[in-house]
């Protein structure tokens, strides 16, 4: 039978991930305007929209997450929420989810 600390614990919990994710969104959201909006003679990058959004929010979620858990003492879980924060990162620098366009990228000093 749950109790009422429980609950309250599951609902502390969702309500980091979503802030968690949040927070990624919102440090995603200049680079992926940038390169929907596109940067010379309409140059996009679509690949940032569809593995950088989904990257940035779930490391977002997972961060804020081995946070919680962390502040809990949950070492364990705490320890495999850091991993995959880790892995996500990992992921994302390996596909470079936070690029501009490549005009952007290449650009002198004019731009």
């Amino acid at each position: 039978m749950e109790t009422r600390q429980d609950a309250v614990t599951g609902t502390i919990g969702c309500a980091a991930a979503v802030l968690g994710a949040l927070a990624g969104i919102a440090v995603w959201l200049p680079y992926g305007r940038r390169s929907l909006s596109g940067a010379f003679e309409g140059e996009t990058a679509p690949v940032v929209f569809l593995l950088g959004l989904p990257v940035m929010a779930l490391g977002g979620a997972t961060a804020a997450l081995a946070v919680l858990a962390a502040a809990r003492r949950r070492r364990r879980l705490a320890a495999g929420l850091a991993a995959a924060t880790a892995a996500l990162a990992a992921f994302g620098y390996a596909f470079d989810v936070l690029a501009a366009p490549q005009a952007l990228q290449d650009c002198g000093s004019p731009c």
